[in-house]
């Protein structure tokens, strides 16, 4: 028997209380398409009773290749309410990636929008735990599958209600697998428990509640869309969905939706400032924009205050189930300038309240002076970091050295508490024996009107071991020379840290928004310098 001064943590039970409390209220979103919160509840206990109908066993995967969804949203419940864990995969990746991820998270089942179909089918005979493959038709077409239809697969349900109990609230809820820019990518498990307390986060410190809509500009996929589909879920908001960001359709979802709040990296709101049919537009409402995954510029935020947004600069990895830390606005700095405004919102914070502890230490895990120049390593730890990898003790090991997850990025820690990144460990630039932060270069580039993005790596040097190089996609229609960037730069930062070489041109990105720093030095080996 439960004692009553117990019960497990789970994202399920904040669904079922929505659904109980909001019944009527509208849950999702999509085109025409409205589904109350008594609607999706349905959903959810017809896919997770389909599931157990189907053989899903306690403990196997089931993966997803959709677009953001009502059939991925409610994954997010139905799969852990069937017992399984749930996987959801960058669509963005190739077959041969996608099949590496299938096989190893043991992949009992694959869901995939049947625009996707395409990458499915060459990977499809080859692998080896996947029973049943099932084919979400959203209106969008594709080539054709042997697999069952979403609406046939519903259709095996046998009860109109799941029961579920948990035994074990760290008990896996999802699989999630890292970038993989340095290796084969890492499946990094999370639990009920620590989906349940991330969610609660997210509504405490984004201020969700009943009248929140949140649009999902930001994939599902990406560490189960930063928690969102839960918190949303908790708050008993709306969620709009979206298969893929363009900018005019935003601020016209925005405005008829009443949209509240969107999360984002800084390249989607690059987009959304500069987009050609946007550039001029500002929010009918104040929109409160989620930002992470890269350091956003000062400039960005500043620009996106102008159109009406509020900015909520949040730092985490995968790990951690996405934010780890908020720049926890103080009031006082309401009266500041805005360029001052957005050079302290550009920080990465402290942690949520309900998550933990982030510390910047040297390399005996001693904590760095707090003058917001000494760089140590970023270290965390609380409710809201992974289980561990999956079928990877050592990567696990190696993760939780001294009791604290390593992040693997280069901070420094202010004087009030506040974290602020300077560079991933890979991406530090060691140039005649000084450290040079790629992030402050970026961010003296980004001051300059004709650039739109920049990205800096360090490149091998005879002298000096390595010098800055950036790479520069400018604005449409503007002109820079590489001289002129170089000699602004000069003029913000030390002659050193300026970049010796500018290369022009789009940057590659990766599924989130984030630029794929490990190509352009993939471009530098090879002598790719125009591309």
């Amino acid at each position: 028997m439960r004692p009553a001064n117990f019960d497990s943590l789970t994202p399920l039970s904040l669904l079922a209380r929505t659904a109980a409390v909001f019944p009527g209220r509208v849950a999702v979103v999509h085109g025409d398409r409205r589904l109350t919160y008594r609607e999706f509840e349905d959903l959810v206990h017809r896919m997770a009773s389909a599931l157990k109908a189907s053989g899903l066993e306690p403990g196997e995967t089931v993966s997803f290749l959709s677009p953001n969804t009502p059939a991925l949203l409610a994954a997010h419940f139905a799969v852990p309410l069937a017992g399984g864990v749930l996987g959801a995969i960058n669509f963005r990746l190739n077959p041969q990636e996608i099949a590496y991820i299938l096989d190893h998270s043991e992949a009992a089942f694959l869901f995939v929008d049947r625009e996707l179909n395409g990458l499915v089918q060459p990977i499809a005979a080859s692998l080896k735990s996947l029973r049943k493959i099932v084919v979400i038709d959203d209106g969008i077409p594709g080539p054709d599958l042997a697999a069952t239809s979403y609406e046939d697969f519903l259709a095996r349900a046998r009860e109109t209600r799941v029961g579920f109990t948990l035994d074990d609230d760290l008990a896996t809820y999802s699989i999630n697998y890292t970038s993989g820019t340095t290796g084969r990518p890492k499946g990094v498990l999370y639990t009920h428990r620590g989906a349940h307390i991330h969610a609660l986060g997210e509504v405490m410190e984004m201020g969700l509640g009943p009248a929140s809509v949140y649009l999902w500009t930001l994939p599902m996929f990406h560490c189960n869309g930063w928690g969102f589909t839960w918190a949303v879920t908790a708050a008993g908001g709306t969620h709009v969905c979206l298969r893929k960001v363009d900018p005019p359709l935003v601020f016209d979802l925005i405005e008829r939706e009443g949209v509240t709040h969107l999360c984002g990296a800084p390249t989607i709101l690059i987009m959304l400032a500069n987009h050609e049919a946007t550039r001029e537009r500002r929010f009918p409402r104040p929109v409160l924009i989620v930002t992470a995954g890269a350091p956003p510029s000062p400039r960005i935020i500043e620009t996106m205050e102008e159109k009406g947004a509020r900015i909520a600069h949040v730092y985490g990895l995968t790990e951690t189930y996405g934010p780890h830390t908020v720049c926890a606005w103080d009031p006082a700095w309401d009266s500041l300038e805005p360029a001052e405004r957005a050079r302290l919102r550009a920080r990465q914070g402290v942690p949520y309240a309900p998550f933990g502890e982030a510390r910047v230490v040297d390399d005996n895990m001693a904590d760095v002076k707090r003058d917001g120049a000494t760089l140590g390593e970023v270290i965390m730890r609380g409710n809201n970091i992974m289980k561990g990898y999956f079928k990877d003790p050592a990567a696990t090991e190696s993760a939780f050295k001294g009791g604290w997850f390593h992040s693997g990025d280069l901070g420094v820690m202010h004087k009030d508490g506040y974290i602020e990144l300077r560079d991933r460990k890979k991406d530090i630039i060691i140039s005649g024996g000084e450290n040079i932060s790629s992030i402050e270069v970026e961010n003296a580039l980004y001051q300059h009107p004709a650039v739109l993005e920049a990205a800096v790596i360090g490149e091998p040097h005879e002298i000096w071991g390595e010098v800055p190089v950036a790479y520069v996609d400018l604005r449409p229609g503007a002109v820079a020379s590489e001289s002129e960037l170089i000699a602004f730069c000069r003029e913000r930062i030390a002659h050193f840290k300026a970049p010796k070489h500018v290369r022009f041109g789009p940057l590659p990105k990766t599924a989130t928004g984030k630029i794929k720093k490990f190509e352009l030095r993939k471009r530098a080996e090879l002598g790719l310098t125009n591309q």
